[in-house]
């Protein structure tokens, strides 16, 4: 969608589009009504956070030799221009074939599915590495630290992009009109939501 001129410089965050996925009345009562969550004490969230200050230390390096990488950045920050959204990865790994993928870790155990939200949030990045090294990106991968670092892969193809974009979109379109969307159909998500007081919903 074509943003207004007062949000053209706007540029939402990574953790931005999990929220929404998870509930697109997050994006209104963050963004529209300037409420932010409280999250902090969230076991999840705290180990989340420790894993990504940790992660440099772990040696997953067999991973990386059996894909074939060519070389690695660590804890990349990625913005782009033309979705309006920012982001770090956790690596970039570079390929001989002269393709990128985006490689991010989850303190999570392996299941054979790949959750919505990891497939959108690693289709962005994805979209990003393109914008930033001008390198053509076509999978993805996450390793899994609480299955001793077993990692899946998966294509991110165009019609996993659209997706990607049209989720953007809609947190923009929220932002920019204001009004508060249709919750979660999920209701267990809401027994634990920090604005369950304050959501009509729940």
């Amino acid at each position: 969608m074509k943003l207004d001129r007062s949000l053209s410089d706007v540029c939402i965050t990574i953790t931005d589009v999990i929220e929404h996925i998870f509930c697109p009345r997050f994006t209104y009562f963050i963004h529209c009504l300037g409420i932010p969550q409280r999250e902090s004490r969230l076991f999840k969230v705290l180990k989340g956070r420790k894993l990504h200050s940790q992660r440099e230390k772990r040696n997953v390096d067999y991973v990386r030799k059996k894909l074939g990488v060519e070389r690695k950045e660590l804890g990349v920050y990625l913005r782009s221009r033309k979705l309006h959204i920012r982001g770090e990865v956790d690596e970039v790994l570079f390929f001989k074939d002269g393709t990128a993928a985006p490689f991010d870790y989850k303190y999570a155990k392996s299941r054979n599915f790949i959750h919505r939200t990891h497939r959108i949030q690693l289709a962005l990045y994805s979209m990003m590495i393109e914008e930033r090294y001008n390198v053509p990106v076509n999978r993805a991968f996450i390793c899994y630290v609480r299955s001793e670092n077993s990692y899946k892969e998966f294509l991110v193809d165009e019609n996993l992009r659209q997706k990607a974009r049209a989720i953007v979109n809609e947190i923009f379109e929220i932002i920019q009109k204001g009004y508060s969307p249709e919750p979660t159909r999920n209701r267990n998500r809401c027994l634990d939501c920090c604005y369950r007081r304050i959501c009509a919903y729940a």
